[in-house]
């Protein structure tokens, strides 16, 4: 019985599976931040929608006239609705910067492990501008719903 010698093509042949297996292994925790960033995007993007139709509501014309009072405070609360907006795309823009960061650093810790080049002071300094970015996103979030708490408070004021 003859044994056929095939060779076999190894793209990077210095790697070992535990080497991708611990690799692998590191990845998960970004990942789950991933996740958290992917949920929070998500419930940006719901109260970004919810200003936007509520603008469009105060923008139209109204079927019967307005009084000053009513005008007065359709104001305030287009007012507050712009910088709850402002506040979301921080927020949302925020967000998405981490994601963004946080996918170059899962892929950075792989070519770190595939290749001969040191990345861990990269990964070490893509992970801390992706914590600063979520921070900010999530400051930028708090301060929405703070103006948005607000904005019911005036309503109730009022009355309307």
């Amino acid at each position: 019985m003859a044994v056929s010698k095939r060779k076999e093509f190894v793209l990077f042949p210095f790697v070992q599976v535990d080497d991708v297996t611990h690799v692998i292994q590191l990845a998960v925790a970004p990942v789950f931040l991933l996740t958290a960033v992917g949920t929070i995007i998500g419930v940006l993007t719901n109260r970004l929608v919810r200003i936007v139709d509520r603008i469009r509501v105060l923008e139209r014309k109204p079927e019967t006239p307005v009084t000053d009072d009513e005008a007065a405070f359709k104001q305030l609360e287009l007012g507050l609705l712009g910088r709850r907006l402002r506040m979301i795309y921080i927020a949302l823009t925020s967000e998405v910067i981490c994601g963004l960061i946080v996918g170059v650093m899962i892929a950075s810790a792989f070519i770190d492990a595939f290749l001969a080049i040191k990345l861990s002071a990269v990964i070490a300094g893509l992970f801390i501008l992706a914590m600063l970015a979520f921070i900010c996103g999530l400051t930028a979030f708090l301060r929405e719903i703070f103006l948005a708490v607000q904005s019911t408070r005036a309503s109730l004021r009022v009355g309307f």
